[in-house]
């Protein structure tokens, strides 16, 4: 009797103390907060007291916002918030990149943001414009040789003054190569001097020497295209597809037109001059035409730029777009385009028209190579802060 007192005395007293313990634990897991989760992505829309967000990684998210919100804005490329200025939830646009840090709340069914970090949509704007005009300023063309040892490469310039160029890579140079398939900047990938080979495309911004033959690189990208060129056997702008034979593989290709192709027409006269760079002459006087003692026109001055040296992408870029429907069998083409696969057809990134002269100067194909399959969509910057 006596020994089943005890023993139940002791069983009592260590039940007292599981229970204590275990009160004690959900003690601390109620003093606990969730933990936090952090989410990046792009303002959709916004309320004084909630914030609708397109996640990077999918879907749709809604944050509460309440007084205990930090909400701040950032430049766009810092990394740090030394620069930060606060901001008020009527500051939050639709379109702002944020960085989210947000707890469940008590309920369990909603999400109240802790802190939110915005890249405001005109900063970010403003940067692309700056960054376009710094790659169009750049230069490009075919990768010749890479030198990992002393990070530079070597181009084929499109350059008269001078055929190749060496492209140095500074120490924090930024290195991005397209995606297999793809023909959009916006999804070229982070990659590494190894994955450059000779007969690459390469785009490169930065500052140039002053001859003319180094250019400091603060960022290239780079990509394997497919440069084609021929007579148009087919047009069927309704399908978004061109036919034709292949001049450099005597091949019969058939390639897509979609949104993102850039079509251009060269003007005649430009054609020409273009013609005399890949024969080697200078021929003056032959195409010339009068222009106005006050303003040359836009094909005139790109055809003096041609030939003395200018750079052929940012000359381009000037003409006036075309769409599939412009073009016509017979005509002559330059053809940047992207690679085939076993399902999929080379999709045209650059294509110039109007160029009858330039194959009549390289019945083989070579003129394809005057062009460069850069269609400089800038893609937003993350808040990765």
């Amino acid at each position: 009797m006596h020994s089943n007192r005890c023993c139940y005395v002791r069983c009592s007293a260590a039940a007292y103390v599981l229970l204590a313990m275990l009160v004690s634990t959900a003690f601390l897991f109620a003093q606990t907060p969730p933990a936090a989760i952090t989410q990046l992505g792009t303002v959709k829309t916004v309320t004084p007291t909630s914030l609708t967000i397109t996640p990077d990684a999918g879907g749709e998210a809604t944050i509460q916002l309440d007084t205990t919100t930090r909400i701040v804005a950032i430049p766009p490329g810092e990394k740090d918030l030394t620069k930060a200025v606060t901001l008020q939830t009527g500051d939050l646009q639709t379109g702002d990149r944020v960085r989210v840090k947000s707890r469940m709340q008590g309920d369990g069914k909603s999400m109240v943001a802790v802190s939110v970090i915005a890249i405001k949509q005109t900063d970010l704007a403003a940067r692309r414009k700056n960054e376009m005009q710094e790659w169009q300023r750049g230069v490009g063309g075919l990768v010749k040789s890479v030198d990992p040892g002393t990070r530079t490469v070597t181009i084929s310039s499109l350059s008269a003054a001078t055929k190749d160029m060496k492209i140095v890579l500074l120490p924090n140079a930024t290195l991005r190569r397209y995606a297999p398939g793809s023909i959009r900047f916006d999804d070229a990938k982070p990659s590494t001097l190894d994955e450059i080979h000779p007969g690459d495309q390469l785009r490169a911004r930065g500052t140039r020497s002053a001859d003319g033959t180094e250019f400091t690189a603060q960022e290239i990208v780079t990509g394997a295209f497919r440069n084609l060129s021929g007579v148009l056997s087919s047009v069927d702008a309704a399908a978004g597809t061109l036919t034709f034979q292949d001049l450099a593989t005597k091949k019969t290709i058939s390639v897509v037109v979609n949104k993102d192709s850039q079509l251009k027409k060269i003007p005649e006269m430009l054609a020409q001059r273009l013609a005399m760079r890949l024969k080697g002459g200078t021929q003056e006087g032959q195409g010339a035409t009068q222009q106005s003692p006050m303003r040359p026109s836009s094909a005139e001055g790109s055809a003096r730029s041609a030939s003395g040296g200018g750079d052929l992408s940012q000359m381009l870029s000037r003409l006036p777009s075309a769409g599939i429907s412009d073009l016509q069998k017979g005509d002559a083409v330059l053809i940047v385009a992207s690679q085939e696969s076993a399902t999929t057809k080379p999709t045209v990134i650059t294509l110039l028209s109007g160029v009858e002269p330039i194959l009549s100067a390289s019945p083989n194909g070579g003129g394809a190579s005057l062009l460069t399959p850069w269609t400089l969509s800038s893609a937003p910057d993350a808040a990765n802060q």
